[in-house]
């Protein structure tokens, strides 16, 4: 007779039917790996990223994946010590659940929500002689502190004390997905193996996110953008997003005022230019508030749209914005990017123009890049893209077939297999690796 075949264990503080970045990402693979035979433990928690009052079922089988949701505590994102309070109690609960879960053999992918889960799944990994794979969305403590969360000598400690044992957790692990080359790179001069690290970025589904022509959008109809140049703006305008450069482009456009083209007739060749903002985040109120305070008409605000919408959502806008600060280069990788070109639409990237979208822009001439700060430039980008829609349409073209060429999911699953299969060597041979058994009672 033979074994049972290798458990994967993901560990991240969401899952389905949450519809932050992390789960959503988290629950394609999940799903995807379930489908193809593979029996995948989620362990997570109860509760949804923009309700921490929701009561999800501590047990259940979703499309073969066995989630293992634990208790939290739910004071939420408002503030940074209840924040604290929530990872804490997920650290707890979480590895308290994978001792009992993990076996000799298994599989244990840790995320990075909450921050630095490595620390504490590397031992537990070790003494149950599981392999241990962390998945790196971002880099912590070094996104804390470029963004300036604690900068007293007590914080320089604090974070050089965990960067320590982030470093030693790392070098243990079999493996570390980063999401993009300079992460990689970043990674690897921290002292992680080269050998050790897999590049896979991060995806979008193009089954579900295709181009949609203008006259074919019921969403941009809806919306009442006919007949006008749509700037478009999806998903989470965080801490790590700088929304200056927006307001000082709209401004300028507004005003007419971007010389020498004040008194050109470019103007009344322009279609109307409407910004177009869709999502939340934790500045999205304050970028909202600003654009009321200084009086600006163009900019629209929408809530988050269903998944089975993001086609209408994406292709609404001709045009889409990505930022990140540039001190978080090779630390996080901005995912919008992907939607983006799955909906063949041209992204104009707001930071480092030699980070790691920017970098992919120019590689598929696809968009292009614009420095934080320089509100100018992007206005003149919009204007000209406004002016020529011929071009903007051909980098649409081109960033729909890089898409498919490299960032949609079935890629990123087939690189997962290829790395869940070494791992998990000659014990899944002749192995039934159709069985998903029920979870174990408490």
């Amino acid at each position: 007779m033979s074994s049972s075949p290798p458990i994967t264990i993901f560990l991240n503080r969401f899952f389905h039917p949450d519809h932050s970045a992390t789960s959503q990402i988290l629950s394609d693979l999940a799903f995807e790996l379930a489908r193809g035979g593979r029996r995948i433990v989620v362990i997570t928690s109860r509760q949804r990223y923009e309700d921490t009052n929701e009561r999800l079922p501590p047990r259940e089988v979703i499309n073969g994946v066995e989630v293992h949701r634990v208790w939290t505590s739910r004071f939420g994102r408002s503030n940074l010590v209840g924040r604290a309070v929530d990872y804490a109690t997920f650290y707890l609960s979480a590895t308290w659940r994978l001792w009992r879960l993990a076996r000799k053999g298994d599989v244990i992918v840790a995320k990075t929500d909450p921050p630095m889960l490595s620390i504490l799944v590397a031992p537990i990994a070790k003494l149950r002689r599981a392999k241990l794979v962390n998945w790196l969305q971002d880099v912590f403590p070094e996104v804390a502190s470029a963004l300036g969360l604690g900068r007293g000598r007590l914080s320089r400690i604090g974070y050089g004390l965990l960067a320590r044992l982030r470093n030693r957790s790392l070098q243990s692990s079999t493996y570390t997905i980063a999401i993009g080359e300079l992460m990689a790179q970043r990674l690897a001069n921290l002292g992680v193996p080269r050998e050790q690290i897999s590049v896979i970025p991060n995806w979008a589904d193009g089954s579900l996110i295709r181009p949609l022509e203008v006259a074919d959008n019921p969403l941009r109809r809806d919306w009442k953008l006919e007949n006008t140049f749509v700037v478009g703006y999806s998903g989470n305008l965080g801490r790590a997003h700088e929304y200056q450069t927006f307001i000082d482009a709209t401004t300028l456009i507004e005003e007419k005022a971007l010389p020498p083209l004040a008194e050109s007739h470019v103007w009344g060749q322009q279609r109307p230019i409407i910004w177009l903002f869709i999502g939340g985040g934790a500045q999205f109120e304050r970028f909202r508030r600003e654009v009321t305070a200084r009086g600006l008409k163009s900019v629209r605000f929408e809530p988050y749209q269903p998944r089975e919408r993001l086609s209408e959502s994406l292709s609404a806008a001709d045009v889409h914005l990505v930022t990140l600060r540039p001190e978080l280069e090779g630390l996080i990788v901005p995912s919008k990017f992907y939607g983006v070109a799955a909906a063949g639409r041209p992204t104009v990237f707001i930071g480092d123009v030699d980070g790691e979208i920017a970098r992919v822009l120019r590689r598929h001439d696809c968009g292009t890049s614009i420095p934080e700060g320089d509100g100018a430039a992007l206005a003149r980008t919009l204007l000209d893209l406004s002016a020529n829609p011929r071009r903007g349409s051909e980098m649409g073209a081109r960033a729909r077939a890089a898409f498919e060429a490299h960032y949609d999911k079935t890629i990123a699953v087939a690189r997962w297999n290829a790395v869940l299969q070494e791992l998990e060597g000659p014990a899944r041979q002749g192995a039934d690796t159709n069985l998903v058994s029920s979870p174990p009672a408490d």
